[in-house]
This record gives C-alpha cells, structure tokens and sequence, in this order.
C-alpha cells in the first residue's frame, strides 16, 4: 500500500507539512507587488478566484490573510495525493472543495468533477475559492477551461496570484512543486482579470496563461528562484 493512502500517515505528514509550512513563512522576508489590486477586491468582498499553478500550492497559504480577506477554500483533487495535501491547507484554515478544476480526462473528470463544480459556485457566492489550473496532474503550466468557466458562469473576478521563496526545496513531482526554507526572500505578486463576455473560451484560456506565467516569472525574479 502506498504510504500516502494510509490515513495515520496522511494526517502525521499534513501535521508536520502545516507546522513547517507557519514557521517558514513567519521568518521569511515577503515582497508584494501589484497587491493594491487584491486590496480592492477584499474591499468589495463577496466571491473570488484565487489562481497559482499547482507548483506553488505549498506557499498559498502565505498570499491570502484570514483576517482581511475573505473566508477562502481551496479546490483540491479527488486522488490520494490531494488527500494529503488537503488536510495540510486546512489546518491553515483553508478547507476544501474536493475534486478537479481540469476536463482533460472526461472519464476521471465525470467523478467528482460536477459536484466539485457545484460546490465551488456556491463557495464564490459568499467567499474566495483557490485553483491550479493545470492540476492536479498537468501538464504543467497549461490550463485547463475549470477555471475560466467558473469565472464565467459565477461572475467572480479573478485574481492571478504569482509567489516564490529563495532559498527553496524543488520537488522531483511533474509540476517541480516548491517548498518554502525559513529566513530567506518571498515575493508574491497579483494580477486581476473578469471573464471578457466577447471572447472564445480558448482565446481566455491562452490570454490568462500567459498572464499566470508573468506573475508567477516576475514573482520568481525579485526572489532569484532559479526557473525551471
């Protein structure tokens, strides 16, 4: 049995994930830039897309204050590794919304994936709901239409969220996921954007990569973390 599929060990690792997780962030020195733009859409309150790609999970918890922002959950997959995952942002206060926001795989997506949706449209109405659009198994960096639909069909604005540390652990996962180390550089940086009711869907998916992409670049930049 895989060791992640073991209840005991998942909640031990998503323990000591979420213990590690604080003490990192509160000992890391964080630049923010473009955060005006967040600072209007917690103003205005109400529903919210949060959007990083799957590679940073481990440092949103650091982008989203819980005493100024609205009450956030997180989208997170129906696999066993989501699982793990799921309960580490939760003891962060930031319970889930179980399921996927990809439609690459119509099969996989059929399981889970509508209540996923259901749910995730009833959580945009009174608060913020986080995505990675190219989860939870990529490609990476290619987004899916969950996203944008749910921007769609909520009427949400949507905040494009880049964040980095330096130094960090890179993981050998398909996504490179980064991991923070205390008492180095942080940066997160914002962008925002509404579903443009004139555009094909596919002219969003490609115009809001490329926005996720900047963030995430410029993010990266202003902490040195070496790209993949």
């Amino acid at each position: 049995m895989r060791p992640l599929r073991n209840p005991v060990i998942q909640s031990t690792l998503a323990f000591l994930l979420a213990a590690w997780m604080r003490f990192c962030f509160a000992t890391i020195r964080w630049t923010h830039e473009n955060r005006q733009v967040a600072e209007a859409v917690w103003d205005r309150g109400g529903g919210v897309l949060c959007a990083f790609w799957h590679s940073r999970i481990g440092l949103s918890p650091a982008c989203w204050p819980l005493d100024r922002a609205q009450p956030a959950k997180a989208l997170i997959s129906l696999s066993p590794d989501g699982q793990f995952i799921a309960k580490a942002v939760a003891r962060q206060g930031f319970p889930a919304v179980r399921g996927s926001s990809a439609n690459k795989d119509k099969a996989k997506a059929a399981k889970g994936g509508t209540q996923a949706l259901r749910d995730g449209l009833k959580q945009l109405k009174v608060g913020a709901l986080a995505i990675t659009p190219d989860g939870p198994r990529g490609p990476a960096q290619q987004m899916a239409e969950g996203l944008p639909l749910m921007a769609k069909l909520s009427g949400a604005p949507t905040l494009f969220i880049g964040m980095s540390c330096n130094p960090a652990i890179r993981l050998g996962s398909w996504d490179r996921a980064v991991l923070p180390l205390p008492f180095g550089k942080g940066a997160i940086v914002w962008d925002v954007a509404d579903f443009p009711g004139d555009q094909p869907m596919d002219a969003v998916v490609a115009d809001w990569t490329a926005r996720l992409d900047a963030v995430e670049a410029r993010a990266d930049a202003i902490t040195g973390l070496e790209r993949p």
